[in-house]
């Protein structure tokens, strides 16, 4: 596997679905995401319960089991199950399955727990499946009622207080995942007038507004008004039913010979269009998801739900960015001593090689900075960097290692500890004096470049300026000569005329 990559055997729970009633984010499979560090591909599958979502995911896993299926009317899935696989398209992502709990499941008494559930897959995916059984009718677009809640469930921004909510409603396109709507057990033909159609036309016609104010269009306008504005790239896949009803218990067991043609091909291009077109997980601010950070947005949701608050993404995304950030500074921190420590073990017996090393470890500490942090607070953490703090800690740090080692050798006389005191004494003066003689020698060098830069600038002024001014000289002669030419033709001319007049005399 590739560095920062996780393979998990089976799923975990990742969000527990308490019997109170609070969300609780299972801390084993926290603890997997926190070691994946590459980019995350998410994809959420919500729907109905016991309409087979689990099967679609364990196929998207590429196994046969995993996500438990069930086979009876309770529901199987609680909560939020997660599994983490390389991707098997990309080797540098990471395939973040998550199976979510079956909505309108009666037992539970309520709706808002559906609500959250699906608001959490919503906000934590960059792919989401929405899983329904039969055909795209009224029904079916009302079982999807859920979306148009969202907006009391999410906020983009934190309320400003201005009356601006329309502009928080059509921010959640930009950060909301790709919507793929399986439909299973379709049996009608697909055909649109009498003409055959694709699967996603049948659901865009599905999705296609009515004109007219009466309050039965508007309640219909509504919901698909709400399922464009946050769902912007919109797929179908339409599945027949896998194999008679007899086998449909026994469907972990089946091999691909036991299922039907027209199951299986829509399920081949359905899992392709899954690996090969979702987007990694992004968060605001362009910003490319790791599984550390899905953890930490994860955590963030479930607080504030718990908390009676309003996941908002601005907020999480600002949480998530101080979390990164420090964490960030850390690793700078860190990096910088171990290249230091690295470096140091060969000779530096001087105080240029040692802050030769000491800007080598810098620069390689801001790269691993950057390449981690983001957000509006870099600068705040990028401050807490100073290098040359870094390197006085460091020395600090190698004094102290020194005086423990001094104090601790009971082998030495108090003669030698003494004459050893002063020796690290007079170590630690001559590498502060040659710290200003260094810092000396630069300002001089500054200053005699700078005035090297100046004399040479002003030499190569006077060398243009006697350039020019010969050119100047030379077009001057040049002209006089002309001048010249020009006077002595002229002579010519007359003596010529001249003579020609005095023949002319003689001849007449």
């Amino acid at each position: 596997m590739a560095p920062g990559q996780v393979h998990m055997e089976a799923p975990v729970c990742l969000i527990e679905n308490m019997p109170d009633g609070k969300l609780v984010v299972n801390r084993e499979a926290a603890e997997v995401l926190a070691r994946i560090r590459q980019p995350v591909v998410v994809v959420a599958i919500a729907g109905l319960y016991r309409t087979g979502k689990s099967y679609l995911m364990n196929r998207l896993a590429g196994k046969r089991k995993g996500f438990c299926l069930g086979t009876t009317v309770q529901a199987q899935t609680k909560g939020i199950w997660m599994w983490c696989l390389p991707h098997p398209k990309r080797p540098d992502f990471t395939l973040v399955l998550l199976d979510t709990e079956g909505l309108g499941d009666v037992q539970k008494g309520g709706m808002e727990n559906d609500s959250w559930i699906f608001a959490l897959a919503i906000l934590l995916s960059s792919t989401l499946v929405y899983n329904s059984m039969g055909t795209i009718d009224e029904t079916a677009i009302e079982k999807l009622h859920y979306v148009t809640e969202l907006t009391k469930a999410i906020r983009a921004k934190y309320p400003s207080g201005d009356g601006q909510e329309e502009e928080n409603f059509t921010e959640f396109g930009r950060f909301f995942p790709d919507l793929v709507w399986a439909l299973r057990d379709f049996t009608l033909q697909l055909q649109l007038n009498g003409r055959p159609i694709s699967a996603d036309k049948y659901l865009e016609n599905a999705l296609r507004f009515l004109q007219g104010d009466a309050e039965h269009i508007q309640k219909h306008n509504m919901a698909r008004s709400c399922i464009h504005s946050f769902f912007p790239s919109r797929k179908c896949f339409i599945f027949d039913r896998p194999t008679n009803r007899k086998k449909l218990h026994l469907l972990e067991e089946l091999k691909e010979k036991d299922l039907e043609e027209d199951f299986l091909v829509p399920m081949a291009h359905f899992c392709q269009h899954i690996w090969e077109t979702s987007r990694p997980k992004m968060i605001p601010g362009d910003r490319v998801v790791t599984g550390t950070m899905l953890a930490s947005l994860a955590k963030t949701y479930v607080n504030a739900i718990n908390s009676g608050d309003v996941p908002c993404l601005q907020n999480a995304v600002l949480a998530l960015s101080k979390i990164e950030n420090s964490a960030a500074v850390h690793d700078a921190i860190s990096c910088y001593e171990e290249r230091m420590q690295q470096l140091l073990q060969l000779p530096t017996d001087t105080l240029e090689e040692l802050l030769r090393a000491h800007a080598k470890c810098e620069r390689e500490a801001i790269d691993v900075f950057i390449a981690r942090a983001f957000g509006d607070n870099v600068k705040q953490f990028q401050e807490e960097l100073e290098a040359d703090r870094a390197l006085e800690e460091f020395l600090k740090s190698k004094e102290m290692v020194a005086k423990s080692i001094l104090h601790m050798d009971n082998a030495l006389s108090g003669k030698e500890k003494e004459i050893e005191a002063q020796r690290a004494q007079v170590e630690a003066t001559q590498l502060q004096q040659r710290l200003l003689e260094q810092e000396l020698a630069n300002l001089e060098q500054m200053m005699e470049d700078k005035k090297r830069h100046n004399e040479e600038g002003i030499q190569r002024l006077k060398e243009e300026w006697e350039e020019e001014m010969k050119k100047m000289k030379e077009e001057a002669e040049r002209r006089k000569r002309d001048f010249r030419k020009g006077l002595l033709r002229q002579r010519f001319l007359l003596m010529a005329m001249e003579t020609e007049v005095e023949l002319l005399s003689l001849k007449a």
